[in-house]
């Protein structure tokens, strides 16, 4: 190598350093050599090499493929039990709020089902999403799957007596503490709107009326008032219907292997139904074989 040459004094390059070696025992040529043995930039690049930016497809993905062994330990996109989870306990409590059914009474009957499939369950949807490196699901799932925790806790609160009745939320009183609730949600839901757009549309269109359902069911318990909680109760009634396509096209693409109904990414591959949705390995940070996202 060139800096090694001229730190020994040396004009021809050392032995292994891109000539045939020569005598006994020595008649192996460098480009035989094993690829750990040669230098950077020489013959065979280095097994550590990482691929140069802007290279082709091809020759990217094989230089770690043929030379990269590593285990792992895959898991199913978190986001298809998460949505479905969500969209269970949303739709049946945004359809209540609407007053499309139901009295006063309502939550005491829901709160299990709240808080075991759209909290429980989302929630640990959130928690698996860590895994699948996918920050946008981690943060929806985890911050939805403890907010339905949190509303199934209270309403069994107040169905064991623990909590007075007086003090419960109810639809056309004002109850300024359960508004922030809602507050917090409609500011956090509303960037993971704007992130899932750098994704794909499916998840955006998820989160952009659930968002705004926040918002109008903060407004409604904080003036108590009751029109703004039935427009929240049919804007999460509509999240949640897209929230079951969404989960269903994942789940689909998780069992046939290929796109049947498509999440409408910004990969246009992604969206042809019977195409392959996506690489099964892609090699972000620097790290060959290791899958980021769902």
């Amino acid at each position: 190598m060139r800096d090694r040459r001229r730190s020994t004094g040396r004009d021809s390059p050392a032995p292994g350093e891109g000539t045939p070696m020569t005598g006994p025992g020595h008649d192996v040529p460098a480009h035989d050599m094993p690829a750990h043995d040669m230098p950077a930039g020489r013959g065979t690049p280095a097994a550590s090499a990482a691929p140069r930016e802007g290279a082709m497809e091809g020759e990217q993905f094989a230089l770690w493929e043929d030379r990269t062994r590593i285990s792992l330990t895959p898991i199913a996109a978190p986001s298809i039990l998460g949505l479905f989870g969500f969209a269970g306990a949303t739709m049946m409590v945004g359809a209540w709020q609407a007053n499309w059914y139901g009295t006063a009474l309502t939550p005491l009957v829901l709160f299990p089902f709240a808080l075991t499939f759209g909290g429980l369950a989302q929630f640990l949807a959130g928690m698996w999403s860590y895994r699948a490196r996918d920050g946008l699901a981690t943060a929806m799932h985890g911050m939805w799957g403890a907010f339905w925790i949190g509303w199934g806790l209270l309403f069994m609160l107040v169905a064991i007596g623990a909590y007075p009745l007086a003090l419960a939320p109810r639809i056309g009183v004002v109850n300024q503490g359960f508004a922030f609730w809602f507050i917090a949600l409609c500011v956090i839901t509303g960037f993971g709107a704007l992130a899932a757009m750098g994704k794909n549309l499916a998840m955006s269109a998820v989160l952009w009326p659930l968002a705004a359902g926040a918002g109008f069911t903060a407004a409604g318990f904080w003036a108590g008032s009751t029109w703004p909680i039935r427009v929240g109760g049919w804007l999460f009634v509509i999240s949640a219907a897209i929230a079951v396509y969404t989960a269903a096209a994942l789940m689909l693409e998780n069992s046939y292997g290929r796109t049947i109904l498509p999440l409408f990414a910004f990969r246009g591959g992604q969206n042809m139904p019977g195409r392959r949705a996506r690489r099964s390995l892609e090699y972000r940070y620097g790290e060959p074989g290791v899958k980021i996202g769902q």
